[in-house]
C-alpha cells in the first residue's frame, strides 16, 4: 500500500530546542510524535512555527532560519517529514526548553514567547482542508497565549466537523501560565477531545480541578471506574489512555469501564524519561490507523516508550532502533506493509 495516500496525523504546536546538558536535541511533544510515526511508517504533518535570524534584509524562508530551527528542520529530515506546515517568524525565536534532570528524572524550564507561540491560522485551516488527516493531535503548552491558543482552537472546531478524530496528549507543564488560567484553558481542551492521554499525575490534577472526591491514579485500574466516568462524561471524551510508570498502564471508554491494561515494564534500562509519553502516543495513534486491536496496541505502546527510556533524549540517534518496531506494528495489524 502507498502510505502517502492514507489519511495521517496532523500534530499542531510546538517545536522546538531541547537544552540537555552535554547539547541541544529538537524536541517538543508534537515533533517527538511526528518522527516516531515517520519512523513506524505512518504519514505524519506538523503544523508549528520556527524562528528566522534577525538580519538586516533577511527574507522569510527555511534559508533564513535560526540556530534552533536549522536543529528541528534537520531532525524533521532525517525523518523525512513533510515540511509544508511549517511557518517561520521574523520576530520570535524557535523556542527553547532548559531539561534539569536528576536521578533519571527530569524537569524542564520553558522559555517564553517563542515562535511556536505565534501560530497563524490561515495557513494551517488550509492545510486542514487539503490534507483531511484521520487524526488531529494537540496539547495545552501550545495554547499558553492566544494567537496560538486562537489557530489550535480553529483546526479543533475544522476536525470535528470533518470527522477527524481529536487527539489531546495533555503534557501539563508547570509554571507557564497562571493556575487558574491554565485550569480553564485545560477544560476547554478537554471539552474539544475524543481521545485524552494522561499519565498518573496529570489524571490526579484533573480530580483536583474536577472531579467530586480524592483518587489514587496507581490504585488497580478497575478500582477508577468512577472518577474516570464522571471526568469523560463532563467533557464528553470517548477514551481515555492512562500511563502510570511502574504501575503500568490502562484504556477507559467514555463508561469508565477498563478496555486495556497491563502492567509497567521490570526490564526497564532507565537513561532518561524525556519524550517516554510521547512514544507512549505515537505507538498508540500508529497502531489505531493500522487497525491494531486495543490491547496488542496499548502492549507495543507501553514496550516501545519502554524502549525510548532507554535512550538519551526523546529519539535515538540509530535509525536500526526502529525496525523491530515497525515489524512488531506490521504484523500486529489489519494493514501489512
Amino acid at each position: 500500500m502507498d502510505r502517502s495516500l492514507q489519511p495521517g496525523v496532523m500534530l499542531v504546536g510546538e517545536a522546538l530546542v531541547d537544552e540537555f546538558t552535554e547539547q541541544p536535541v529538537a524536541g517538543g511533544a508534537p515533533l517527538n510524535v511526528a518522527r516516531s510515526l515517520a519512523a513506524l511508517g505512518l504519514p505524519a504533518l506538523l503544523v508549528s512555527r520556527l524562528g528566522l535570524q534577525q538580519r538586516q534584509g533577511q527574507g522569510a524562508g527555511a534559508s533564513g532560519a535560526d540556530a534552533g530551527a536549522r536543529l528541528v528542520l534537520a531532525s524533521m529530515r532525517r525523518f523525512g517529514l513533510d515540511e509544508q506546515g511549517l511557518q517561520f517568524d521574523a520576530r520570535h525565536a524557535t523556542g527553547r526548553v532548559s531539561v534539569v534532570e536528576e536521578g533519571g528524572a527530569h524537569a524542564f524550564v520553558i522559555h517564553p514567547d517563542a515562535a511556536w507561540d505565534h501560530l497563524d491560522e490561515a495557513p494551517a485551516q488550509a492545510l486542514m482542508e487539503s490534507e483531511a488527516p484521520a487524526v488531529l493531535y494537540f496539547g495545552s503548552l501550545a495554547q499558553r497565549i492566544l494567537p496560538s491558543r486562537t489557530a489550535i482552537q480553529s483546526l479543533l472546531r475544522s476536525a470535528q466537523a470533518g470527522g477527524c478524530l481529536r487527539y489531546l496528549d495533555l503534557n501539563l507543564r508547570e509554571g507557564c501560565m497562571q493556575a487558574e488560567v491554565m485550569e480553564s484553558l485545560v477544560a476547554d481542551s478537554l471539552a474539544q477531545a475524543d481521545w485524552l492521554k494522561l499519565n498518573d499525575a496529570e489524571l490526579l490534577q484533573l480530580q483536583r480541578w474536577f472531579g467530586a472526591g480524592p483518587l489514587d491514579p496507581l490504585q488497580p485500574a478497575a478500582q477508577l471506574q468512577r472518577p474516570v466516568a464522571t471526568l469523560l462524561r463532563r467533557f464528553g471524551v470517548q477514551r481515555l489512555v492512562l500511563t502510570r510508570g511502574a504501575a503500568g498502564y490502562a484504556c477507559f471508554d467514555a463508561d469508565g469501564e477498563v478496555l486495556a491494561e497491563g502492567p509497567g515494564r521490570q526490564d526497564l534500562t532507565l537513561i532518561d524519561t524525556v519524550g517516554a509519553g510521547d512514544a507512549f502516543s505515537a505507538m498508540v495513534l500508529a497502531a489505531h490507523l493500522r487497525s491494531v486491536p486495543l490491547a496488542r496496541a496499548m502492549e507495543l505502546a507501553n514496550g516501545y516508550a519502554a524502549a525510548i527510556c532507554g535512550q538519551r533524549g526523546p529519539l535515538p540517534q540509530a535509525d536500526s532502533f526502529f525496525q523491530p518496531w515497525r515489524q512488531a506494528l506490521g504484523h500486529a495489524g489489519l494493514l501489512v506493509a
